[in-house]
């Protein structure tokens, strides 16, 4: 069965106990609590941070370190002694940095980061029986992972490739200076990612800590066309707000819901041996569904924090609208709303799927969509569960590429076919979805076998035989990369 917290031990944590009796109160673990109030804590200290520590009051020194104090001391609160993890990880990282040179500082530092954060998911099942009995420490240890690597990779491109191997992309984010032990310190454990991220780029975050973020993406954009003589300052209020309110939507659905569907369900008998094949599917999908409104309170909530403090904002929309989802994690319409399992997963964890591009996608000779899932589930973790979801999501991600590339076209001659084209193709989505991502929820192998034997390994046989008949076209060959004179022409 999946793991369930015993009630004995749902307020055990190694992390603070002030807030026990509050935990004792709601009904809910204490370290989730210490979470959630942590992150309060931390929208109140960005807009502290925003205002009080604006760049024009505060050196980029003394925003580095009160950002990095502030982070270290919400890690210990969450974490207790766990935080050690962290602290060390970020430490061995920056000695690699410093004594390894450019060519090699990818590799050193993504198998030490990796290898490291492997060891402790490892050590969490045999010591914790899955995970689930105290903190589960290994959430900032992820984000800081990603950081680390994908620091790692942009020192590299900037220091140990020719600007004319580089992508436009990696061209703008190579760091062509190792930052000092301070730069580093804040960049991994500042207060506003530490707990629940997202990882972003360091470029980006020097630029946010020494005041140049906002007017660098509005250079991009001619004001003067617009009737502006001087640049704006946008502010992050209306979109911190807008945030807020889809937190606490997302936290109230999560509180019923998941109640009321319980991923446990989908083990009943009543489901793995009496129910009909569409019935399953029907209760799948809203299992699954009930599942999700956590990660939208706690990735929505994140991303409000960095607004918060100033830090987020991706530039002007078509219709001039100031925008701030330059870190977010998720596109909440466009995932209820996707039409292609492609789509669906490019507004997931957005992050982290820029992170897999980064550091694999772009980088691995063959085979990059195994490649990349197979990294995403070592780096979510050992459980077995993960594995059957990602190496599921193998031939259905191929096959779904398959149909829309062999299909797609002939139902765009008319509105209509266009209708009911996206009308099909998001309902297989969607429960192609809720196939794919249960053994994610579910942890364990036998669960997992249970459910998808009552499925009939319906989807997994329906993908392979896709692929087998239906040609798969190769993905388009990579722009050939700019030259640092017509990128440096772009950007002017």
């Amino acid at each position: 069965m999946a793991a369930q917290t015993p009630a004995s031990l749902s307020n055990r944590t190694t992390g603070s106990t002030c807030l026990h009796p509050l935990s004792q109160l709601l009904g809910i673990p204490l370290d989730q609590v210490n979470f959630v109030a942590c992150q309060l804590f931390a929208l109140s200290a960005a807009f502290w941070f925003r205002i009080y520590l604006h760049p024009g009051k505060a050196s980029p020194e003394v925003r580095h370190a009160l950002a990095t104090i502030l982070g270290i001391y919400f890690v210990v609160f969450c974490f207790g002694w766990y935080a050690v993890h962290l602290f060390v990880l970020v430490l061995m990282s920056y000695g690699v940095m410093v004594t390894t040179s450019a060519s090699n500082i990818h590799r050193y530092s993504f198998f030490v980061a990796m290898g490291y954060l492997t060891i402790c998911h490892i050590s969490r099942i045999y010591i914790f029986h899955y995970g689930i009995l105290t903190t589960d420490f290994s959430g900032p240890l992820m984000i800081v992972t990603q950081k680390i690597t994908t620091l790692a990779f942009q020192i590299h491109d900037g220091l140990g490739r020719k600007a004319e191997d580089l992508s436009a992309e990696q061209h703008r984010l190579a760091v062509k200076v190792k930052p000092s032990l301070l730069e580093y310190l804040s960049y991994h454990l500042n207060f506003m990612s530490v707990i629940a991220g997202p990882c972003n780029n360091f470029k980006d975050y020097v630029a946010f800590i020494e005041g140049r973020h906002i007017h660098m993406k509005l250079l991009e954009v001619n004001w003067k066309q617009r009737g502006f003589h001087s640049l704006p300052e946008p502010s992050p209020t209306g979109a911190v707000i807008q945030k807020l309110c889809m937190t606490l939507l997302s936290l109230l659905l999560f509180l019923t819901l998941s109640k009321s569907f319980p991923v446990t369900f989908l083990l009943d008998d009543w489901f793995v041996h009496e129910a009909n094949f569409l019935s399953r599917l029907w209760y799948l999908y809203v299992v699954m569904q009930a599942a999700k409104p956590k990660y939208y309170f706690a990735w929505t909530l994140a991303d409000a924090v960095h607004n918060a403090a100033g830090f987020g904002f991706s530039g002007v929309d078509a219709d001039g609208n100031f925008c701030w989802d330059l870190l977010s994690n998720l596109n909440i319409w466009k995932i209820e709303t996707a039409t292609s399992f492609k789509m669906y997963l490019e507004n997931w964890n957005i992050q982290t799927s820029t992170w897999l591009k980064c550091v694999c996608y772009e980088r691995v000779p063959w085979y990059p969509t195994v490649f990349t899932f197979v990294l995403s589930a070592l780096w979510h973790g050992v459980y077995p569960g993960y594995y059957f979801t990602f190496l599921t999501g193998v031939p259905v991600t191929l096959a779904a590429r398959a149909m829309r590339n062999n299909y797609r076209h002939h139902f765009l001659s008319s509105k209509a076919r266009k209708v009911a084209y996206d009308v099909v193709t998001w309902a297989a989505t969607q429960l192609a979805i809720s196939y794919t991502a249960a053994p994610f929820v579910m942890l364990a192998v036998e669960p997992t076998i249970s459910l998808y034997k009552s499925m009939f390994f319906f989807l997994h046989i329906a993908s392979l035989l896709i692929i087998l008949v239906l040609p798969i076209k190769p993905r388009q060959p990579q722009r050939q990369p700019q030259s640092t004179n017509s990128v440096k022409k772009k950007a002017d």
